[in-house]
């Protein structure tokens, strides 16, 4: 579905923010792209998604050359974005239906993959509320919806799931499953939770500094790092502890050591029997330890061996703001830091949503002069892709593949 020989992507600054990048994803899986910030991982997703053009290399996606072929590329994904793409002050179905104009699907094919989609989603109780009314988890519902609105085979997923509560996460992991294993749709996913990685995703890569490290199935990655993991946490360490912790690097029953900021990770064979001994070696030296923790080895063990920091560092903590609250906070209405007079005078979300006049709109949640629902707009039939005529419905699995 997607294979890369020789990526490189250097920027007019100089930055390499790629290098020499080769892998494939095949047909059918979910393919979990994990990474630091600032590995590459943006720059990779731009580049398959047409977005930006590579300064060496090349990229295939579906068979389709990214650089040579790009509208095909186009028309084979579905991409959504960290940030949501949807239009806040429209309707949940609007959303859906503006979507589908923009592929240039007849108004019978957008009212009826706009209803399926709304089903598989859980969303028909709320398609004709404003997008600003929903929770977080709702709205990445129907970001998701709108990138299947032309019947991708392959979706990109960037952060799918940051900012969003424990529950609505579990319930867009349940989503992506169903996709992937009713609809064989291939997803490509990013993300810092080790967790949603090692639960949805067949096989990772991890890059780190613009190359990929390693690839291959989450239980195989693990089972690289054998025996168990021993971590150490100190309350501060100078230069001269460190190196005698680090020490314990030549003890016979050390596997391998990897330092962190405030402690290291010890591999060793038997947690059980290592933990005197190291406890007994650390305090003949007078080094007191804050904590002693013993774990199997997890794919935070493998991020840390191959890039030799931990995820939640280099994460991006993801406020969930909508897309208008950067301009609120000052930025280039006011240029002010924090909370300043820009976002003082700013109309709040409850104004806006509570009187339509204030934007400009019906009271039905169209803009004035527009039809409320996109599906009464007049199509041209001969602009519509007849590969998307199909009569079968693409969201409705057979009774075989329901789970």
């Amino acid at each position: 579905m997607i294979k890369t020989d020789g990526l490189t992507k250097i920027y007019s600054s100089g930055c390499k923010a790629i290098e020499d990048l080769s892998f494939e994803v095949y047909p059918g899986e979910i393919f979990g792209f994990l990474g630091p910030n600032g590995a590459g991982k943006s720059s990779t997703i731009k580049i398959l998604t047409t977005l930006s053009r590579p300064t060496s290399g090349t990229a295939f996606v579906d068979g389709h050359d990214v650089m040579k072929q790009a509208g095909l590329v186009r028309e084979t994904i579905g991409y959504v974005a960290q940030e949501t793409g949807v239009d806040y002050f429209m309707s949940g179905r609007e959303n859906l239906n503006l979507q589908g104009r923009l592929y240039r699907l007849s108004s019978h094919l957008i009212r009826e993959r706009v209803g399926d989609l709304l089903q598989f989603f859980d969303l028909q109780d709320s398609a004709d509320q404003l997008v600003s009314t929903y929770s977080g988890g709702m709205r990445r519902k129907l970001d998701i919806a709108s990138a299947l609105i032309h019947r991708p085979r392959l979706l990109f997923l960037d952060e799918p799931t940051l900012g969003l509560d424990p529950q609505s996460r579990l319930a867009l992991w349940d989503l992506i499953r169903r996709l992937n294993q009713a609809f064989k749709v291939t997803v490509f996913l990013t993300t810092h939770y080790l967790d949603e990685a090692d639960t949805l995703a067949q096989r990772i890569g991890i890059i780190d500094q613009g190359r990929i490290r390693v690839i291959g199935t989450p239980d195989s990655l693990k089972d690289e790092i054998k025996g168990d993991s021993v971590n150490l946490s100190f309350e501060s360490l100078n230069g001269v502890q460190k190196q005698m912790v680090t020490a314990l690097r030549t003890e016979p029953y050390v596997k391998d050591l990897l330092e962190e900021e405030k402690g290291v990770r010890v591999y060793v064979a038997n947690g059980g029997e290592a933990i005197p001994l190291i406890l007994k070696s650390l305090q003949s030296k007078n080094l007191e330890v804050k904590s002693v923790t013993m774990s199997r080895p997890s794919l935070d063990d493998v991020f840390l061996k191959y890039t030799g920091k931990r995820i939640e560092d280099s994460a991006d903590s993801g406020d969930g703001n909508p897309w208008w609250a950067k301009w609120q906070k000052g930025g280039s209405w006011g240029g002010q830091k924090g909370k300043g007079k820009a976002e003082e005078e700013s109309p709040k979300l409850e104004e806006w949503e509570n009187d339509p006049k204030k934007w400009n709109v019906s009271e039905t949640g169209g803009q004035k002069g527009w039809p409320s629902d996109a599906s009464s707009w007049s199509s041209k039939e001969e602009g519509d892709h007849s590969k998307n005529q199909e009569t079968k419905t693409y969201w409705k699995a057979d009774e075989k593949n329901k789970e």
